[in-house]
Parts: structure tokens; C-alpha cells; sequence
């Protein structure tokens, strides 16, 4: 839309506070935004001053706009926000966060279930969370398991069931975790008082239950049941400890929401403490992907919004860096000087910095994913460079693994969409092939793969990576051609000490750039493979699953095989000496057997 466009509809745009819509030429919504004042906010757009190329571009798409006026700044700034979290236009800031949390579930149900679930349904349950660690979650489990009976079967406990005495008492009963509510042997109401601190718990606040304990020490010592007092007297001691371990900052604090903000070029990373009755109770780091130079002020804002949202939190309070004007009236905005909540902020800080530094390692380290644009021109760049017919989105590796000429197994890892598919690597166990042969061991591997997936109608890849020379790569073409496979999938090998690549039949090897990133995904694929082969080559050694070939020969033990490796180093080295130099350790009759053996 051009400002001559713009300039006969200025005149419409209502003054009042709201929100509005830009769409482009295919009526897709590119952008939302908040005013006060709506027409001088947008009329802001098409003025000849604009810096950023972004705006620009983003007035260059504009066709279409639309309003929402509302009663006030508040309520546009809500409005903007949950249209923001449904729609992700283009040119809004982007909350790079997809996660699934972890809740705590209180079941809306007869003597209600408390468990752990990631799915948070509309089924009248009362759900706490999201948390952002699923240790939290564990610790809370285990905190309410120490302190309160609860029953952990899935039986129906309605009033009629109970009565017909269709159920008996289980083993947790026996175990003193559970009151036998399947029996009648406790009531709603007592179970009920369980769930309410249960409750206390998850919301931070201990102090109803340690009143509770503490009366029921004094009853049940007043009637002289120590050892009741004693029971309850330890779960004030554990809660104690529990509490302990917190976070604690200061019960004076109260509950208070913390924020704090770092910027870096297009990103913004901003950290949420949430502290209720002075316990940290979550923590969370997200990072925003800024579009239209938007102010440190705006993204802080946008973020303070989407957190609260998503983890439910109220808090009227909320501690921040800088000023910020937040719609909300009755939320206190606080921008400590000094004092505990200064600490707490100066926390958050150190938490939004550490964030990013270790975000920045992993970058360095090359553990940070790419987009998924950035992955398709890789996979691109490698149909090229290897004469592919098609884009290798699905790519499979094999190498061989033995140890000291011992144990032999292989390995296969599996890539989709240049990223590892771990559910598909598979490992295996040769089991046709006599002795140390890798080009047979090869042969077997694929041949047991890629009829496996015949059998089972899944896909095949579209490129299979060879990791050893040719000898290794013949073997594998004469499985695919047993199984009728040819054309059906390119198979290449992958040179041992080289960074070449090679077809069968092909005189001279392909060399990938050194610095190009399709060597450095097959580079990837290669380390992952050998890191895989080994983790099971070692996982199996250290189970005795293997016997060397020494073990193979009968009238040699383990014993013996074992001192001759540690002599000689390999199979294959023993396969070389002389029967005399092997008498010298194993005697003359051994010595022959193995000589033989090996003849």
C-alpha cells in the first residue's frame, strides 16, 4: 500500500484506542498492533521518515487494513496479544517456544488421583503448572507421596461400589501409602483434607500444613499416642527439609512476578522468576525473535503477557529493570533499588545472562539446530554435489565395529530432514558370518535392513552412506541387488581415512568441498554412526555377550584367550607369530590348537 493508497482512507480511521490488522495481497494476516490512538499509530506507518527496512517492507505488502476498537488501552493490549499467540503473523515478534509442559493434575473424580501429565484437558480437574522441569515435577511428587496418604489406583470409587464391596484393599494399604478408601475405610471428608495440602504445596504455601502437623502432634500426645506424634512430627521435619532446599529468598517478599531482558541484534531473551510466599517456585528463559525494531520496552511488555498467560500466574505484583507502562492498573509495576527484591532481580539477570552464553557455546559447538529452510538448502546442496536424482531427505549410514579383531557387530543411524531420526538407528549383531570378515558383515547387515522394510512396507532412503572402501560398499550393492532394490536407492561409500565419496564402478572419488556444509552433515552422520557402533560394541563387551575367535576354538578358554590378547594385542597379530612363540606362553598343546586351528 502506498501512502497516496493510504492518504484517502486515513480519514476513516477511528481515534479511539484499539487494535489493528494489516493483511497482504492474499488476505493472510501479516501483522497486529496496539494503540491508543488508532489512526496517528497507523498513520505513523506511511510517513516518508521510516528507517527500518522491515517496516518498509511490511508497508510494502500491506493491502488491506482492519480495526478493533475497544474500551481501553488494557483491553488492546490483551486483545493483541492472544491474536498474536493464534495467528504468528510474520512481522510480529516471534515467542520461539513450542514446548509441552509438565502439569500436576488434581482429578476430578471420587477420592481424587494426584499425578503428573502433560495434557491439560477440559474435564473439571484442577490442573497446577505448566512447570518448566520435569525434576520440579518429580520433587513435588515425591514431597506429597512423603507427607500425604493418597491412592494411586484407577479403581471407581463411587459411593455405590464402595458399598457393594467390589474392591479390596492392595498392597500400597499394607504398606501404610494408602487408607483403604476402595474398603470404606476412610471417608471423603478425611481424604479431602489430604487434597487440600496437597494444594498448599503446589502453590508454595506450607505454612496451613505445618499448623495442621503441629496440631495433630499435640492431640495425639495429649492422648499419649507417641508414636502417632511421632509419625506426624517427622513429616514436619521432612517438610522442613523440603522448604530448605527451596529457594527461599524472604517470606516477606510475598508473591511477586520478576522479569528481566536481554537484547542481541534481531533476539531478545527474557527470563521469569515466579516467587510466591518468597519461594521461587519456576523458573523459565525464552527467547523472542524481534521483526520491526521493536523497543526493548515493547518486547518486555509483549513477554510479561504471553509468561503470565501461559503459566497462569496473578501476581499483583511485578519487578522489572526499567520502567514500563503496563495496562493493568492494579498490578504494581516495582523497579527495585536495593533490598531483597533488588536480589531477586539481580537473579533473574544472571539467569537471562547465563542463557544466552550457553546458547551461544552450543552455537559455537554446532549444537543448535538450523532452520528448517537452512536444513533443505544443505540437503540441496548435497543432491548436487553427489549427482542425486532426488533431495536427500532421508539418509542412512552403516559401519562395521570390532574390537582388536574381536566382537563383531555394526551400526546404522538413520537421518530425516538432516536432523537424527534416533527412533529409526538400529544396531546389530552379526550372525551368519564366521570369524572377523566385514565385507560378509556388511553384506548381512543391509540385506537384514532393507528386507526388514520391505517386509514392513516402510519407506526406503533415498541415500545409504557406506562408511568403509569399496570392498565394503560391493558388498552392500550385492544385498540390493538380491532384494531387487537397484534404482530403487543410491548407495555410496564413504572412504575410512579420507573425506571421499565414491559410486561403485567409478574410477575417481568425489571430494565435497572442506568447508561446505554438506561435508560437514556427512561428517555428522559419520561421527554419529561411530558413535553409536561403539556405545553398543562396549555396552555388549562389558555384558560378555561376545566371544573372540580365540573362544571359538575348542580347548581354549577365556582365560587364555584373554592373556593372549593382552600379549599380542589382536587376533590378527596371533594369527601371525609362530607356533613356538606361542608355546612360550601357552604350552606346546595349546599352542598346536591354535596354530592349527588358525592354519
Amino acid at each position: 500500500m502506498t501512502s497516496q493508497e493510504f492518504s484517502k482512507i486515513a480519514a476513516t480511521i477511528p481515534t479511539s484506542p484499539g487494535i489493528y490488522k494489516y493483511f497482504d495481497v492474499d488476505g493472510k494476516l501479516i501483522y497486529v498492533g496496539k494503540a491508543k490512538h488508532l489512526r496517528k499509530r497507523v498513520s505513523s506507518y506511511f510517513t516518508n521518515n521510516l528507517l527500518s527496512y522491515k517496516t518498509i517492507e511490511l508497508v510494502n505488502r500491506i493491502q488491506k487494513i482492519e480495526f478493533t476498537i475497544v474500551n481501553s488501552e488494557q483491553d488492546a493490549f490483551l486483545l493483541e496479544n492472544s491474536l498474536i499467540k493464534e495467528y504468528q503473523p510474520l512481522f510480529n515478534i516471534n515467542l520461539k517456544d513450542d514446548k509441552t509442559y509438565p502439569y500436576i493434575v488434581v482429578k476430578n473424580e471420587p477420592f481424587p488421583r494426584v499425578f503428573f501429565t502433560r495434557k491439560k484437558l477440559n474435564d473439571g480437574s484442577q490442573y497446577f503448572g505448566p512447570f518448566t522441569s520435569v525434576n520440579k515435577v518429580k520433587d513435588l511428587l515425591e514431597v506429597i507421596k512423603q507427607n500425604i496418604l493418597l491412592r494411586t489406583c484407577k479403581l471407581n470409587l463411587i459411593k455405590q461400589n464402595i458399598e457393594k464391596g467390589k474392591f479390596k484393599v492392595c498392597l500400597e494399604y499394607h504398606l501404610g501409602n494408602c487408607k483403604g478408601p476402595c474398603e470404606g475405610l476412610q471417608s471423603s471428608e478425611d481424604y479431602e483434607v489430604g487434597i487440600q495440602q496437597i494444594k498448599y504445596i503446589l502453590k508454595g504455601n506450607l505454612a496451613p500444613i505445618f499448623q495442621y502437623f503441629k496440631e495433630q502432634v499435640r492431640a495425639q500426645a495429649q492422648n499419649l499416642e507417641f508414636e502417632k506424634a511421632a509419625f506426624y512430627q517427622s513429616k514436619i521435619e521432612h517438610l522442613q527439609h523440603y522448604q530448605a532446599k527451596s529457594e527461599v529468598v524472604n517470606t516477606k517478599t510475598g508473591t511477586v512476578d520478576v522479569f528481566s531482558i536481554l537484547e542481541d541484534a534481531d533476539r531478545a531473551y527474557v527470563n521469569y522468576l515466579a516467587v510466591n510466599n518468597g519461594s521461587i517456585i519456576q523458573t523459565k528463559t525464552i527467547i523472542l525473535q524481534k521483526k520491526l525494531e521493536e523497543t526493548k520496552e515493547e518486547v518486555l511488555l509483549f513477554a510479561i503477557a504471553q509468561l503470565r498467560e501461559t503459566f497462569g500466574k496473578e501476581a499483583k505484583e511485578i519487578i522489572v529493570p526499567f520502567e514500563i507502562v503496563y495496562p493493568e492498573e492494579e498490578i504494581l509495576i516495582t523497579v527495585p533499588k536495593g533490598g531483597d527484591k533488588k536480589k531477586l532481580l539481580e537473579l533473574s539477570i544472571k539467569n537471562v545472562n547465563y542463557f544466552k552464553e550457553e546458547l551461544q557455546a552450543r552455537k559455537i559447538l554446532k549444537l543448535e539446530d538450523k532452520t528448517v529452510e537452512e536444513k533443505l538448502e544443505v540437503l540441496k546442496q548435497m543432491q548436487t554435489y553427489l549427482h542425486l536424482q532426488q533431495v536427500p531427505y532421508h539418509i542412512e549410514c552403516f559401519d562395521n565395529s570390532n574390537f582388536q579383531g574381536s566382537y563383531p557387530v555394526a551400526a546404522m543411524v538413520c537421518f530425516k530432514n538432516g536432523e537424527p531420526c534416533k527412533k529409526d538407528y538400529r544396531h546389530f549383531n552379526i550372525k551368519t558370518v564366521e570369524g572377523i570378515n566385514d565385507f560378509a558383515s556388511m553384506s548381512e547387515v543391509v540385506y537384514r535392513r532393507y528386507s526388514r522394510l520391505l517386509t514392513e512396507n516402510k519407506p526406503l532412503p533415498n541415500l545409504v552412506i557406506i562408511d568403509g572402501g569399496k570392498g565394503q560398499l560391493n558388498a552392500a550393492l550385492e544385498s540390493i541387488s538380491k532384494l531387487g532394490l537397484e534404482g530403487e536407492l543410491t548407495l555410496v561409500g564413504l572412504a575410512k581415512n579420507k573425506e571421499e565419496l565414491f559410486f561403485a564402478g567409478d574410477t575417481a572419488s568425489i571430494e565435497l568441498p572442506w568447508n561446505s556444509e554438506s561435508l560437514k552433515l556427512i561428517r555428522r552422520i559419520r561421527d554419529e554412526v561411530h558413535r553409536f557402533g561403539i556405545t553398543h560394541h562396549r555396552n555388549q563387551r562389558s555384558k560378555g555377550t561376545f566371544k573372540n575367535e580365540l573362544e571359538t576354538i575348542k580347548g581354549i578358554g577365556k582365560q587364555t584367550a584373554d592373556m593372549l590378547l593382552k600379549e599380542f594385542r589382536s587376533v590378527a597379530n596371533i594369527k601371525k607369530v609362530s607356533m613356538d612363540e606361542l608355546a612360550k606362553f601357552v604350552g606346546s598343546k595349546k599352542a598346536s590348537i591354535i596354530y592349527e586351528a588358525f592354519k
